[in-house]
């Protein structure tokens, strides 16, 4: 099974697609996508959309992970990380992948077996779960690795998901 995990950002968008074939997950690529700050917010998700099509038409993954929205303090950011959440799932729907969705604490468990393990925590795990290349480590790359994993784990155990 081949999963697109996603940490969605409209400055950083994490990316990563794993594979699992009966043994150990296999990190295919990975990345931190970032758009520029100068440009309108609608050409940014319009670049997010280009980034994450391209990813599918190369990888053929068969599921989208992507986290939940994590409401902060600033809301016009959870806004517009609302929106890159939709332009990710419907590019996971015009090409017809399964949706898996988890929030931040279920990740967590699913990771490192505690719902409020910090991000070093998580980074320590992910590094111990499937081998990646050295640089290649930005928090937002190793979140979308973490989705991933959680996907597996969850999809592994029969779950249900959206499609």
């Amino acid at each position: 099974m081949r999963i697109l995990g996603i940490d969605p950002g409209y400055e950083r968008l994490g990316v990563a697609v794993l594979e699992k074939n009966g043994g150990k997950e296999c990190v295919l690529f990975s990345a931190c996508f970032k758009t520029s700050p100068k440009l309108e917010f609608p050409e940014r998700l319009n670049l997010v959309g280009e980034e994450i099509e391209r990813i599918i038409q190369k990888y053929k993954p068969e599921v989208l992970a992507i986290e939940t929205l994590f409401l902060n303090t600033n809301q016009k950011t959870a806004m517009r990380v609302a929106e890159v959440r939709g332009v990710a799932l419907n590019e996971a729907v015009k090409r017809n992948l399964k949706v898996f969705e988890a929030s931040p604490p279920q990740i967590k468990v699913a990771i490192a077996g505690y719902g409020r393990a910090d991000k070093q925590q998580i980074k320590k795990m992910v590094k111990m779960l499937v081998n990646i290349e050295v640089g290649r480590e930005s928090d937002d790359e190793l979140d979308a690795i973490a989705i991933a994993l959680t996907a597996l784990a969850h999809l592994g155990n029969g779950r249900v998901i959206h499609r």
